[in-house]
């Protein structure tokens, strides 16, 4: 009994070290191209779930939610969306810590174990859909 409360206890200090930790895209050859804050708010200018931002939009060059996008297409080598992607987007905190690379590419060193990414992977397509829904569904 003593040890689940423990476990409980440390389980929920961990989520709130991990929830206080703001996470960034950075893509690109030397992972040098800002791509936006992975759990930012809905509403923040840097947000991946900003629908009217860069880095939402499915239209922007610099949204891994665009479709045809350097960043966002299934054919392109810097895309987390592409399972052979040498190049995928790398995850950063804002002290600089490296949380592994975003990437469906099962054989890629570095692939993000972090559930935020394994749920992005799992449902890209889906996200990409509807990104407001699915910021609700994974923050609220």
């Amino acid at each position: 009994m003593y040890c689940k409360k423990v476990f409980i206890v440390l389980s929920l200090l961990l989520c709130c070290i991990f929830h206080a930790q703001t996470l960034h895209l950075y893509g690109g050859a030397d992972q040098d191209q800002y791509l936006g804050c992975l759990n930012c708010d809905n509403f923040d200018k840097n947000s991946i779930w900003n629908k009217f931002s860069d880095y939402g939009n499915v239209y922007s060059s610099k949204s891994i939610w665009n479709t045809y996008g350097n960043y966002g297409s299934s054919y392109s080598t810097y895309s987390p969306w592409n399972a052979y992607a040498s190049y995928p987007p790398a995850i950063v905190d804002q002290d600089g810590n490296f949380f592994g690379f975003l990437t469906l590419n099962p054989y890629k060193s570095e692939r993000s174990e972090l559930e935020l990414a394994m749920i992005l992977c799992k449902h890209h397509e889906e996200i990409k859909s509807d990104v407001g829904v699915w910021y609700e569904r994974l923050f609220r």
